[in-house]
């Protein structure tokens, strides 16, 4: 699996080759067809992999504190992280050449639904708003995060991983934490 992440980050999907996987991972072609169906298998598998690694950092971050601008904090960070790892992951999961298999499309989907929707939750349970609000919101935050780390990479990392984190999570949280703390509250002033 290794091997077959480290090939499509390479070369994306469409470049890469069952030849070429069993090649680098030193294994016949035979021998991958054992586990998988085939190349398109073998891809969901990776992409399932991963948007379950970032859906459990992300909410892993979420419930790091109850304090909602060090959650913010720790969700931008869960994203820089991922986009960090010397792996690439990152890459199949934001840049992936294959976008229009609906397979694909739907682990893609699958961390950001899920990501958002916790954010949401939060949201909606702080300020009162209604859950389609919310979400929006959280859908908000999580494509900033997903993108700013996304650019902050193939930039080159030129500013350093904590100030990155920082600044990204100080614009979110200026626009999230205008957001009275519940509707209520707002209503009686």
């Amino acid at each position: 699996m290794a091997t077959a992440q480290e090939a499509f980050v390479d070369s994306g999907y469409h470049a890469t080759s069952m030849d070429e996987i069993a090649d680098r991972a030193g294994v016949s072609k035979p021998v991958l067809y054992q586990h998988f169906d085939g190349k398109l298998e073998l891809y969901l598998g990776l992409l399932e992999t991963q948007s379950d690694l970032l859906i459990d950092r992300l909410e892993a971050a979420l419930a790091s504190s109850d304090d909602n601008a060090e959650r913010i904090g720790a969700t931008v960070r869960a994203y820089f992280q991922f986009a960090d790892e010397p792996n690439g992951a990152h890459r199949l999961l934001f840049e992936t050449d294959l976008i229009s298999e609906p397979a694909v499309r739907d682990l893609l989907e699958r961390p950001v639904v899920q990501c958002a929707d916790a954010v949401a939750k939060l949201i909606a349970q702080d300020t009162g708003l209604p859950f389609s609000s919310a979400q929006l919101l959280g859908v908000s935050l999580v494509g900033m995060a997903q993108a700013c780390a996304q650019r902050w990479v193939s930039e080159g990392r030129q500013t350093p991983l904590d100030e990155a984190v920082e600044l990204v999570s100080t614009v979110a949280w200026r626009g999230l934490g205008r957001f009275p703390l519940t509707r209520a509250e707002n209503d009686a002033d």
